[in-house]
């Protein structure tokens, strides 16, 4: 996509709430989710330990960590509740809105006067210029790893937008965990012609563009036009200093770069997703050409294995695999991935079933939309799918292995299963449906009549007190006055 100078103009009304990293601070701090730390947390396992324990509840916000002057920000979305807020709808419609802005992306703009640009640091040396934490025990050292990875198709010019784990290797050099995604694609194309790839990673993104760069797109679709669509208007972008990339042009930190050709070096262990360590071997190797930022920048910093770290990559899943399973079978209502299986192992269907075998060409659907799907279970219109207990008890009382398992072995699964053969496994699908031949009041669930209307509110006397007073006296009373 070529950069356009003037902006499309912007969709009427307000910007959503996560349009901008510090306007989206402002907003959890309202409504107290963000804590604020006191100074001087040790940037080697201390931010990752108060992160861990405040998970879910609020964002994390640490003020000269190890005495740097620069902030360290963690947290940001981890609860699907503030994904909501930061898109501007309700939770019931973030997947929707989701696929609607990968469907309809917005062109960049680009400007000449950025605020990611406003310091530039040509000698770099990463440890002292950043506050990059090392998060698990026995994590290789600081990692970056909510680093936006920025990449350009060698032949087309679209960028590619990811995240990737980035060891802190020596002053000028990050190591490079690439899975078999675009920017890989890309790089093998120039290192055959032993040319480096350029590359940009952006650090402290507003959590729109965060989200955005999750889509799971075809190659040549920018997750920078997907992060304008969802923010209502054309994101602004800025060309680096060294190299032809774009940026978010508000982001806090980007560091200019190269992966090189013909160049691996030792990475990991690593903290990763799975709450698993990512082994160690020889990866794809970053040289830093400069680091540009804001004057007083944010270091945004993601715990492995931590809500952000699942649900960031979670949702973005869950509306692709929605559209992908919508686009061949009408029958399925909603999806969504599991934390127990770490937002990507595990998808729950919900569908409302009109065929026999309907659920297992589903299974077969959602196994082939991603390779990092490992267990399917399909579950009727009755069961709620975000509720972990309820598809279990549909898997409890209506499935049979018999009947209703698939199995597909050697397949492609995720290299980050421990349990693969270097991302070589089985995988499962479970028809947890109600065959259609079933007698209704078989399956028919229990019910009591008028509990959900029910106002607890009303119904509990918070005055009672003593609930021997309360009971015993009034049925001493009682006897009192029966008839001898």
């Amino acid at each position: 996509m070529q950069p356009v100078t003037t902006p499309t103009p912007a969709t009427d009304g307000a910007l959503p709430a996560g349009s901008c990293l510090r306007g989206w601070l402002d907003h959890l701090q309202r409504h107290q989710r963000l804590a604020v730390i006191h100074p001087g947390v040790d940037l080697c396992f201390g931010i990752a330990a108060i992160a861990n324990r405040l998970d879910g509840k609020s964002a994390s916000l640490f003020p000269e960590p190890s005495g740097h002057t620069i902030p360290v920000v963690s947290g940001l979305l981890s609860d699907r509740q503030w994904m909501a807020e930061a898109m501007g709808v309700e939770p019931g419609e973030v997947l929707a809105r989701f696929e609607q802005a990968s469907l309809n992306p917005l062109p960049w703009y680009e400007i000449f006067d950025a605020p990611c640009q406003q310091v530039v640091h040509r000698e770099v040396d990463l440890n002292k210029q950043l506050p990059i934490p090392t998060h698990n025990e026995h994590d290789s050292g600081p990692y970056i790893t909510a680093g936006l990875l920025i990449t350009r198709n060698p032949r087309t010019g679209v960028q590619n937008v990811s995240i990737h784990r980035l060891q802190v290797s020596s002053p000028n050099r990050l190591g490079a965990l690439l899975l078999p995604r675009h920017a890989l694609a890309f790089f093998q194309e120039v290192e055959a012609r032993g040319e480096d790839l350029e590359v940009a990673v952006v650090i402290g993104a507003d959590p729109l563009t965060l989200l955005a760069s999750q889509a799971i797109v075809p190659i040549d679709h920018d997750e920078l036009e997907i992060a304008g669509a969802l923010h209502g208007r054309p994101l602004p972008v800025a060309r680096c200093v060294t190299n032809r990339i774009r940026v978010p042009a508000e982001a806090e930190i980007v560091i200019e770069g190269r992966l090189l050709a013909q160049a691996r070096e030792m990475e990991g262990p690593f903290g990763e997703f799975p709450q698993y360590y990512g082994e160690r071997a020889e990866r794809h190797v970053i040289e830093v050409d400069a680091i540009t930022h804001r004057r007083a920048p944010i270091f945004h910093t993601i715990v492995g294995g931590g809500l952000e770290h699942l649900l960031l990559g979670g949702i973005p899943r869950e509306a692709s695999m929605l559209a992908h399973l919508r686009r061949s079978f009408p029958c399925v209502r909603d999806v969504h991935l599991a934390k127990g299986g770490v937002c990507r192992y595990h998808l729950y269907v919900q569908i409302d079933k009109r065929s026999e075998g309907e659920a297992k060409n589903v299974i077969l659907g959602a196994l082939g939309g991603h390779y990092d799907i490992k267990h399917v279970t399909v579950v009727d219109l009755d069961v709620d799918i975000h509720n972990p207990s309820e598809v279990e008890w549909a898997i409890a009382t209506r499935f049979q292995a018999d009947r209703d398992l698939v199995q597909i072995h050697e397949s492609q699964g995720s290299k980050l299963d421990p349990s693969t053969r270097e991302g070589v496994g089985s995988k499962l699908g479970f028809d947890a449906t109600v065959p259609l031949s079933a007698p209704s009041f078989k399956f028919l669930r229990i019910q009591v009549p008028g509990e959900s209307e029910v106002d607890l509110a009303q119904v509990i006397d918070d005055a009672a007190g003593d609930w021997r007073q309360r009971v015993l006296a009034e049925t001493t009373a009682e006897s009192r006055h029966e008839p001898s």
